[in-house]
């Protein structure tokens, strides 16, 4: 696999198997940030851990309700809030980087379709 970026308004994901140390990119049209491999298997599964249990939680709200969901694990957290059909979607990088940066609710579904697409593993 050669090197893949995928970019949208408001968002951004790459993936570069060749590269030295950080393989992956993720960011928006004002930030970004480059990613060790296993930071981006860890991106991708709370990413869409995420959007799947929001959308199993869909069924049990109102239209009115607002959702917040969080994911962890060892090396990032994850969050998405908002309504099941639009919400923003933050992360906090755990490693010695200590990195912070959010998706507005346009952006996201079209973030984790990129990363759904992007065939790391």
């Amino acid at each position: 696999m050669n090197r893949v970026v995928k970019s949208g308004k408001g968002w951004r994901v790459g993936w570069n198997p060749h590269a030295a140390k950080y393989q992956a990119l993720i960011g928006t049209d004002d930030w970004a940030i480059e990613l060790t491999s296993a930071e981006f298997h860890d991106f991708c599964r709370l990413a869409l851990q995420l959007t799947e249990a929001i959308a199993q939680m869909a069924q049990e709200l109102m239209e009115e309700e607002k959702i917040s969901c969080e994911a962890e694990s060892e090396l990032m957290w994850m969050a998405v809030t908002g309504y099941p059909h639009c919400y923003s979607l933050r992360f906090i990088l755990h490693t010695e980087r200590g990195v912070e940066g959010s998706w507005t609710p346009q952006a996201v579904p079209h973030l984790v379709q990129a990363v759904q697409m992007i065939q790391v593993f």
